[in-house]
């Protein structure tokens, strides 16, 4: 049957609303949609082939009357939030009940003057700002008092902003991993991200230096289980720091969607059995959460372009699965994740070409990957193994 999954997650690429979407002020919300809608003479040709725009909610931009090769659907996120924890977590198995808690106002004096104690320097912002803009905004003032950059969003995010040059990478990251100790309890944020830049006032840029420092999976996930029994766990980009560096095998920590792809294809050509599992996170990144619908159509092409490499690198018993943990649609007035379904496209030698539909649950795939191997588990999602193995 097969010996490898190679699972893909093309960070925030949500294929349309959820129904509760409107409870997230999402209602509008489809990046891929509205990513072919910005773009003139859009196509993604290799993606298409996979059954990507016989999606429900994509079909009006269907280019191709026959589907070649795929089996293609969409899942509807049971856990809530529409945050990268979340929804990594419920890939791989976790369904989260409650929301990571949310800063809209800031965070309060004790969380703050805490971390003043553990990070040993004050700090500028404590309030919901774009990146981009708030190293733009107290840059300057960061890079003569030394203090840190602090900001969050509609996420569950801790955010830590430093100049290279003022506050080391290494002292960063230790403050990052300070404050990620710090933020338990109701406070537990979903992740601590270290953001890094350079440059000087009026110039500065983030650098591609971020780490992002998540809280602990509440229990064990199909890459413990996996682990558990002795199959290999490569994680590609930031997968490790997504599941806190547990039930991983092997990390390899990639800074852009050209070096994830590029390590990809290397571990597919090198043997292995057990779970390939990647992040690209150029999407959200840079194009998403910047409202750069452009950009992000052209790194979807860069994607599509590389997906017949990594096609041809897979031996006869892998399976390619391609996902997404969220939305970010970059054509709203919003800069933060949109409640969305995600897409589900599989791959391997001998498929028949299958419409899924909606399916419930993004640990489907966990109940898939595991129920491959077969190992035992209590994911409630259907696995969708028997409609791999037809020929």
């Amino acid at each position: 049957m097969f010996n490898r999954v190679i699972l893909i997650v093309l960070d925030s690429v949500g294929v349309g609303a959820m129904p509760d979407a409107v409870d997230y002020g999402d209602e509008n919300s489809n990046t891929i949609l509205h990513v072919y809608e910005g773009n003139e003479d859009f196509h993604l040709e290799n993606l298409e082939k996979m059954g990507l725009t016989y999606i429900l909610g994509l079909e009006d931009i269907k280019n191709y009357d026959i589907i070649t090769n795929g089996i293609y659907g969409r899942l509807l996120e049971l856990s809530n939030g529409k945050d990268t924890t979340t929804g990594h977590w419920e890939i791989a198995g976790i369904i989260s009940e409650d929301s990571f808690p949310t800063y809209p106002n800031g965070f309060p004096d004790e969380v703050m003057d805490e971390f003043v104690k553990k990070s040993g320097r004050g700090y500028l912002g404590n309030k919901t700002a774009s990146g981009t803009e708030i190293i733009e905004e107290l840059g300057r003032e960061h890079m003569e008092t030394g203090k840190l950059i602090i900001y969050t969003s509609a996420d569950s995010v801790f955010q830590i902003a430093a100049h290279e040059d003022i506050v080391p990478l290494e002292e960063l990251y230790d403050i990052c991993k300070k404050a990620r100790k710090m933020l338990a309890g109701k406070h537990g944020v979903g992740r601590v991200i270290a953001r890094p830049f350079e440059g000087s006032p009026g110039s500065l840029k983030r650098t591609e230096n971020r780490r992002d420092f998540s809280l602990p999976p509440t229990r064990k996930t199909m890459l413990d289980l996996l682990k558990e029994n002795g199959l290999d766990v490569v994680a590609i980009g930031k997968i490790e720091d997504i599941f806190a560096h547990v039930g991983i095998t092997k990390a390899l920590h990639t800074t852009n969607n050209k070096d994830g792809v590029e390590a990809t294809i290397d571990e597919i050509k090198n043997e292995s059995k057990g779970l390939i599992f990647t992040n690209l996170v150029d999407f959200d990144m840079l194009y998403g959460h910047r409202n750069n619908v452009q950009g992000y159509g052209e790194a979807l092409k860069y994607f599509d372009s590389k997906l017949p490499e990594i096609l041809a690198a897979m031996k006869d018993d892998d399976l390619l699965m391609i996902t997404a943990d969220h939305g970010c649609d970059p054509s709203t007035d919003s800069t933060d994740h949109s409640r969305e379904y995600v897409p589900l496209l599989c791959y391997c030698k001998n498929i028949i070409s299958t419409d899924m539909k909606t399916m419930k649950g993004f640990n489907t795939i966990a109940s898939t990957v595991l129920d491959i191997f077969n190992i035992e588990n209590d994911i409630e999602s259907k696995s969708i193994l028997k409609d791999l193995v037809r020929s």
